[in-house]
């Protein structure tokens, strides 16, 4: 039986989660329907538009993102803090870039008087918002909704297009994040819809390796900012040189037909995470198939399940098998 959301997200643990989202009825969500010969390939602009969208709406960023042909998956770190920060005419701003809101929360940010209950009714809506804005749920429900829509219309059927319930999985540290952000750029490789990361169309990897070209990271995504230092901005904690050489090696061997090897560079991440390059091989192959649950040291598993008030530790046998030296 599935469960509640809220029994498998704890931002106290980690703000790091995979989400993974899966259409029905053997739909294509894009490309080519090899069965009808119908291209759906303008759908993955749709997904990624809408994403990018909710991303300056959200008290999120993310992280990696990977649109493929019949599912969609997306690492996004949740701001907590940056919501908590915010006044309540901005949570009302935010909220109102993607939803209409009530009358009342409309007159507040015109800054129109209000009497005492309206005010109250007001604050009682900014609370709800400021909890919705960094809710997962709402946020993968925002994405697929609208393209549901447009894609049955475009269908000429009604019903699901999606599957009830998305997949999302907390990434405890920065060893389970980086692992899954490499197994999501490298969706397309794996499943031999690109020979390589940066001919991989709508994905995370390709924009950021577009953008590295040109000496810069892109504005949508999280940034990599290097190594830990006093007063670090939001990001994460690796160079983006050496992520996206990591990938690139990485990519070179999982390929039947490709040859290649983990360069020295890519092996210093590997070492600093103390994960054996046969094991980081193996987590960006079938991290999907490894981990169902909450992913990262068995540490973190055991205060995640602890916080969450779980009695079993879901994978923690491949947690410490893969991701623990």
């Amino acid at each position: 039986m599935a469960r509640p959301r809220k029994t498998i997200v704890s931002l106290d643990d980690t703000p790091y989660y995979h989400c993974c989202s899966r259409v029905v009825r053997k739909a294509f969500l894009c490309g080519i329907d090899s069965a009808t010969g119908e291209n759906f390939e303008h759908r993955r602009a749709w997904v990624e538009g809408r994403m990018f969208e909710l991303a300056t709406i959200f008290a999120m960023d993310i992280c990696a993102y990977a649109v493929m042909s019949n599912h969609l998956h997306i690492v996004l770190r949740v701001d907590a803090e940056q919501a908590k920060q915010w006044t309540d005419k901005q949570v009302l701003i935010q909220w109102h870039k993607g939803f209409k809101g009530t009358l009342l929360t409309q007159r507040f940010v015109k800054d129109e008087v209000l009497d005492e209950f309206e005010l109250k009714t007001v604050i009682d809506s900014v609370a709800v918002y400021r909890e919705r804005l960094t809710s997962i749920s709402w946020f993968i429900r925002a994405l697929c909704e609208p393209i549901a829509r447009m894609a049955n219309k475009e269908d000429g059927c009604t019903g699901h297009f999606w599957e009830g319930r998305f997949k999302s999985q907390a990434l405890l540290d920065e060893a389970a994040v980086l692992a899954c952000m490499a197994y999501v750029d490298l969706n397309p490789v794996r499943a031999k819809m690109a020979a390589t990361p940066e001919t991989s169309d709508y994905t995370g990897i390709q924009r950021r390796i577009n953008a590295a070209l040109k000496g810069e990271q892109p504005n949508e995504l999280l940034p990599f900012l290097g190594n830990e230092r006093d007063n670090m901005p939001k990001g994460l904690m690796f160079s983006a040189k050496d992520y996206l050489l990591l990938v690139e090696d990485t990519g070179r061997i999982i390929r039947d037909d490709k040859r290649g090897a983990i360069s020295r560079s890519s092996q210093y991440i590997l070492d600093r995470l103390n994960i054996p390059t046969e094991n980081w091989l193996k987590i960006t192959k079938d991290f999907g198939h490894l981990f169902k649950g909450a992913v990262g040291s068995l540490q973190a598993l055991s205060q995640y399940c602890e916080h969450l008030e779980r009695k079993r530790r879901q994978s923690a046998a491949n947690c410490q098998r893969w991701l623990c030296g």
